[in-house]
């Protein structure tokens, strides 16, 4: 029996880790990560054949991020996602939350700005010239904009699960395609700014970005506690789970609930984290350009400030 044209099998044994573990590729997410690591292999390698060094951390960070998107795309755990609640939640809080922010530290647009080669004089763009146009754009000032950035994000949630459109987009493989693209999508615009680590239109201080981040978290809260606390299934799509998989639709969606708001904090943790260790590094360049801007000029401000007080000083006698 099929799910909703989905062309999956529903009768599926219950759900252990192991199960849904199992590989189970969608052809579009495996053809997609496979994409992103030769094409950001391909720029590391460029890199190193001229000379340059790349992080090694940055690769590990990426091919994390990448194999993030793989583990909830390309296993069973997209088949049980179809039919259990819960495994959907873990879908949509790591394709949304764990994967951009892997991906982001990564720094992929960084890379491909040191990696493409520059067009040369009197030819057309290139795609190096192409990336920075759209990087300068107003399109891209709007897209990471925290005015449209953190309404986007909550959108995702509330105007999603809470409306008709979602038992749409389950209706079919393309709607669910496209709604996990979406998810991946609002993830990356959301991350990007406050994150830091590529170039781009719209560059907040570090405590502006620690409130855009805590802007956008407590939603995630507040949806998980509103799924926990129903007393009836809220989304069509999971109101009647297969027998076959043992589960209760209710208890299934409050599992769901509970994803969704633990998953709320462990982002929050992790880009804290990397904001605090980011800041500390910019601290730590300023203060050793203030630093040898001090031996270049032997230091006049400490002079400077020194005669200001000796002056002082006279007056006083």
């Amino acid at each position: 029996m099929d799910h909703s044209g989905h062309g999956m099998n529903m009768d599926l044994p219950p759900f252990t880790l192991g199960r849904g573990l199992e590989f189970s590729a969608d052809p579009f997410f495996l053809i997609g990560c496979l994409a992103g690591l030769a094409l950001y292999g391909w720029g590391v390698v460029r890199l190193r054949r001229r000379g340059d060094s790349w992080p090694v951390h940055r690769i590990v960070l990426f091919t994390l991020g990448v194999l993030s998107v793989a583990l909830v795309m390309c296993t069973k755990l997209n088949d049980y996602g179809m039919v259990m609640f819960s495994v959907h939640m873990v879908q949509h809080m790591v394709i949304s939350m764990l994967s951009p922010i892997l991906l982001l530290l990564g720094a992929p647009v960084t890379l491909a700005l040191r990696a493409l080669p520059v067009a040369g004089r009197g030819k057309r763009k290139g795609p190096r010239e192409w990336l920075l146009a759209l990087l300068q754009s107003r399109y891209m000032k709007i897209v990471t904009h925290p005015a449209f950035t953190i309404p986007l994000f909550i959108a995702s949630l509330y105007a999603l699960y809470f409306s008709p459109l979602f038992d749409f987009l389950m209706g079919s493989r393309t709607g669910h395609l496209a709604m996990m693209v979406h998810f991946l999508a609002v993830g990356l615009v959301f991350f990007w700014p406050i994150m830091g680590v590529d170039p781009g239109p719209h560059r907040p201080g570090y405590v502006m970005r620690m409130l855009e981040l805590f802007a956008g978290m407590p939603f995630h809260a507040f949806f998980g506690i509103a799924l926990m606390m129903a007393t009836e299934p809220m989304i069509s799509t999971y109101k009647n789970p297969p027998s076959s998989l043992g589960i209760d639709a209710l208890a299934d969606q409050s599992a769901a609930g509970g994803i969704a708001w633990a998953f709320s904090e462990i982002p929050s943790v992790l880009v804290l984290i990397a904001l605090v260790f980011q800041w500390y590094r910019s601290e730590q360049r300023i203060a050793r350009r203030s630093d040898r801007a001090a031996d270049r000029d032997g230091d006049k401000e400490l002079q400077a400030y020194n005669a200001y007080l000796a002056s002082l000083q006279t007056r006083e006698q």
